[in-house]
């Protein structure tokens, strides 16, 4: 199986060439933000054409059962900043890019795989996807107002993802919880997560490659 993994940053690029070192797993960085995500998405497609791709890296994390350090696997992806409104077409909802899906799916054989690890770190849920990073009280509160279930925010994931299923490929994304915006003040979490980030957070996506 062809797989690709994309990153946004380099922080996290040079921890995961480290951990798929010698593998044939194709890692590469797409830079922060939605255009630049899907951009490297199509990129990787077109010259890689893999089986799979997995976005991997950091988010911000959401829910009382949320633990710096736990990993989201994506059971399905919308934008948090997405607004098409209803004067064409009723049926469209926030988050929901009209004429795509109100929510992309992960793909089911790699959700399903990913619970074949069985870890309580490992946790599986909804990830929102928008144009902002996340530094402060009052913006989660205003992105949980509208998906409370959430689990994770982040820049990226859900742009990959319509590019996947634009293309057909499946997808999934693991995103490692680096902070937790509403108990947390000017992002002081995540500058700290960097400071000690653990390399056995990046290990589980090597775990779970393996298993594929």
């Amino acid at each position: 199986m062809k797989i690709g993994i994309i990153v946004a940053m380099d922080k996290e690029l040079h921890q995961l060439q480290q951990v798929f070192a010698g593998s044939d797993v194709l890692v590469q960085k797409c830079g922060i933000g939605k255009v630049n995500a899907a951009l490297g998405a199509q990129r990787m497609i077109n010259e890689f054409h893999p089986d799979c791709i997995i976005s991997s890296g950091c988010a911000g994390g959401n829910g009382d059962d949320i633990d710096i350090q736990d990993i989201i696997v994506s059971s399905e992806l919308c934008y948090h900043d997405v607004y098409c409104g209803r004067a064409i077409d009723d049926t469209t909802v926030y988050g929901q890019v009209q004429g795509l899906p109100v929510r992309f799916q992960a793909d089911p054989y790699l959700l399903h795989k990913s619970k074949e690890l069985g870890l309580s770190a490992l946790k599986s849920g909804l990830i929102v996807t928008g144009d902002w990073f996340v530094d402060s009280k009052e913006k989660m509160r205003e992105i949980v107002g509208h998906f409370p279930e959430a689990k994770a925010v982040d820049m990226e994931s859900c742009a990959i993802a319509q590019a996947c299923y634009i293309n057909k490929v499946p997808f999934i994304s693991f995103r490692v919880i680096s902070d937790i915006p509403l108990r947390d003040t000017n992002a002081s979490q995540y500058h700290n997560f960097w400071d000690n980030v653990a390399e056995q957070s990046f290990q589980t996506t090597r775990a779970f490659v393996e298993i594929l």
